[in-house]
């Protein structure tokens, strides 16, 4: 398939979904169950002025998740947030009446008994469910689509989770572990919600925001736009809701970035037709967190109210983005980024560099004045592919 570059934009007008479960209010109180975790620490927001100024922009700022809770990516994020929330429910209380050491405890252990969280994941949101089961004293299933990184897979086990690569894709895989949760009574944690399965996925995203309330109390200034990789949209959603709350009419001009194997949220905006639009069968991008079929109808449902733009790009700009990201220009911060992690940045890097998207620079309003901010969601979580692809030029940038 010929490699290629797409973009749909949107236009917004009249009143957007309810955010009010993404504001800043409730994402302090989310960060406020995060801060109780003794490792917990807000991860840096790494800027890049003088390798902005070689690619024509304005400022660069990466949030880099390599240092979130020592598992290299933001998943956890979500993960601890959904299963805290769902031990407090058990207990009868709310979210903010508990904190880390209340769910960690021998007390609670007893009233809860032993509870087994199911999943499916490429491997940073199940080492994530693994790691929280394992802090608050549960099991935890892990199912992992085919062609996972084995690094991946090893790094789950080491959590205590049980966890196997099957020979599905990931939406299957999705199915699988849901039905197993059906079956055994098991506690599904997925970031993609579906009719019937809402409350999760949506602790999920408000988990998530403790990213972006991070980003947002960290920048001197508000950026221009917002770039963000997306696999079901969850993140990307969480992100978008909250920016939108706090920024309103004044906020950023945020675009949605997927590679072209999986570009499902590209596809439902390109078609504008109220319905959601699936990539099936096998989707063999490198950037495996963003392998995702069908889009989360929560994360939908806000993208497609807040966002303005949606790109498909070419599995190369991941590559180009971890290696700028790992070797910056001057002495700009430098950030090791995953191929999921790096994709918006590698997206934007190709536009503002080749001349052939000299129209997607304009249709975005990106130049010199332009402050762009960009979540690296994950470090080198399988490092024998990020070592191939940036020291050895694995997937090397190209023209189309």
């Amino acid at each position: 398939m010929k490699e290629t570059f797409k973009l749909v934009s949107r236009e917004h007008g009249g009143k957007g979904c309810d955010l009010s479960f993404l504001n800043k209010q409730e994402a302090v109180k989310i960060q406020n169950f995060h801060k109780s975790f003794p490792m917990y620490a807000p991860t840096p927001l790494a800027k890049l002025p003088a390798t902005a100024a070689c690619l024509g922009l304005g400022e660069m700022y990466v949030k880099d998740e390599s240092y979130r809770f020592g598992l290299n990516a933001f998943k956890v994020l979500g993960g601890s947030y959904a299963i805290g929330h769902y031990l407090a429910e058990k207990l009868g209380k709310e979210i903010s009446e508990v904190d880390y050491q209340t769910l960690i405890s021998d007390e609670v252990k007893q009233q809860l008994g032993e509870l087994t969280f199911v999943t499916a994941t490429d491997g940073n949101h199940g080492r994530g469910v693994a790691w929280a089961a394992r802090q608050f004293g549960q099991k935890a299933v892990v199912y992992m689509p085919k062609g996972s990184a084995a690094e991946r897979l090893a790094n789950i086990q080491a959590e205590g989770a049980e966890a196997s690569i099957t020979e599905l894709n990931y939406d299957d895989a999705v199915r699988l572990a849901n039905r197993q949760a059906e079956e055994k009574g098991w506690v599904m944690v997925q970031d993609t919600a579906w009719e019937g399965y809402e409350d999760i996925p949506t602790w999920i995203m408000q988990g998530y925001g403790t990213m972006g309330l991070e980003a947002y109390e960290q920048l001197s200034q508000m950026p221009t736009h917002i770039f963000l990789q997306a696999g079901v949209g969850s993140m990307a959603g969480a992100v978008t809701g909250l920016f939108a709350a706090c920024c309103g009419k004044d906020r950023p001009i945020i675009t949605i970035v997927e590679p072209e194997k999986a570009n499902c949220l590209y596809r439902t905006a390109e078609a504008n037709d109220g319905q959601r639009h699936f990539v099936t069968g096998d989707m063999n991008t490198i950037m495996a967190g963003l392998a995702c079929g069908e889009p989360c109808s929560i994360g939908w449902n806000i993208l497609a109210d807040y966002a303005d733009h949606f790109i498909s790009c070419p599995d190369y700009v991941a590559a180009k983005g971890m290696r700028i990201l790992g070797n910056p220009a001057g002495r700009d911060d430098r950030v090791v980024s995953g191929e999921s992690g790096a994709a918006s940045f590698g997206c934007v890097a190709e536009i503002m560099t080749n001349p052939e998207l000299a129209w997607m620079k304009e249709k975005l309003g990106l130049n010199e004045t332009s402050r762009v901010l960009f979540f690296s969601t994950e470090g080198d979580t399988d490092q024998e592919n990020y070592k191939a692809i940036v020291w050895d030029g694995k997937y090397p940038s190209k023209a189309f």
